[in-house]
């Protein structure tokens, strides 16, 4: 996906001339690097990468334009604490030249995006995903802002079902149905707040040239509260054999086995319908997700 493309239908259109005009307004010492599109960049965000060191990151859109000082805030504070590299933000951009956000700079991190698959390691990076959750969740929540998915599954239920219905004819509309009703009956987490990354995907995960976990990159729904959606790789990613090493290593019991499995659901139903003409890979992603969703029996 092109980083200049149209995300969101009220959204700017990022590209590496305005990426250059604000650095020669605001940051003239990075202004001769090179500035190169990254293709795996999010739907939230537009990625640059700035030089062989450094990286630009945009928002697409205002509802994650808030999300650049939450990473500049806390990720330095996290960074020492957890067993993987994270981003590390070095100089938040203004507003400027027709863009209407605050942008960032960052430390590139280098690795490849995981594909599903063909994960050359897989109980490997299901270990190595549930270290660095368990690392997450012992980390002090004192003062931190509470995360951007730390609310009850029910708060999705209108946009599940409105997102079930755009989809008659393309999935099993009864079985993912089923499944969501089930899951609104599950107990509510009762836990305590626990810091969470909230969208470990695919394309927010590195990997190293041996297939295991090398960084986790995008940091923008971070928070504490209830940590569930950090389970989303075991649906995303993973394939159903190495599931069993990853719940383990997080210790999750039934019920946050299934809101976990609920979450997985809900998010790749609302994403097929929003973003099947403007990002396919994501797309794809979330139909996979909700085959393999509904072809789980484990619990």
């Amino acid at each position: 996906m092109c980083a200049a493309a149209r995300m969101h239908p009220d959204g700017p259109v990022v590209d590496a001339a305005l990426v250059r005009r604000l650095l020669s307004a605001q940051f003239p010492q990075w202004v001769g690097l090179p500035v190169t599109p990254v293709g795996s960049a999010g739907t939230d965000n537009a990625m640059f990468r700035l030089g062989p060191e450094l990286a630009v990151r945009l928002p697409r859109v205002e509802w994650a334009a808030g999300d650049v000082r939450r990473e500049h805030q806390w990720l330095p504070r996290l960074a020492p604490q957890l067993p993987l590299p994270v981003p590390a933000p070095l100089a938040v951009g203004r507003p400027a030249a027709g863009y209407p956000w605050q942008w960032s700079v960052l430390r590139w991190l280098d690795g490849v995006n995981p594909a599903v698959g063909v994960l050359a390691a897989p109980e490997g990076l299901a270990r190595d995903l549930a270290g660095f959750v368990n690392a997450l969740r012992t980390l002090n929540p004192a003062g931190a802002p509470a995360g951007h998915r730390s609310v009850p599954l029910a708060s999705r239920d209108g946009a599940t079902r409105a997102a079930i219905a755009q989809l008659t004819g393309a999935i099993d509309t009864a079985a993912a149905t089923a499944l969501w009703d089930k899951a609104l009956r599950l107990p509510e987490y009762a836990g305590p707040p626990a810091w969470m990354h909230g969208d470990l995907t695919p394309g927010n995960l590195l990997l190293n040239g041996s297939g295991r976990l090398a960084a986790v990159i995008d940091f923008a729904l971070m928070g504490v509260g209830d940590p569930t959606t950090d389970l989303m790789p075991a649906w995303n990613l993973l394939p159903a054999a190495a599931r069993p090493a990853f719940r383990a290593a997080l210790r999750a019991d039934d019920a946050m086995w299934a809101r976990g499995r609920a979450w997985a659901l809900s998010i790749a139903l609302v994403t097929i319908p929003y973003y099947r003409h403007t990002d396919p890979a994501r797309t794809a992603n979330a139909r996979h997700v909700v085959r393999e969703v509904l072809a789980d029996r484990s619990v």
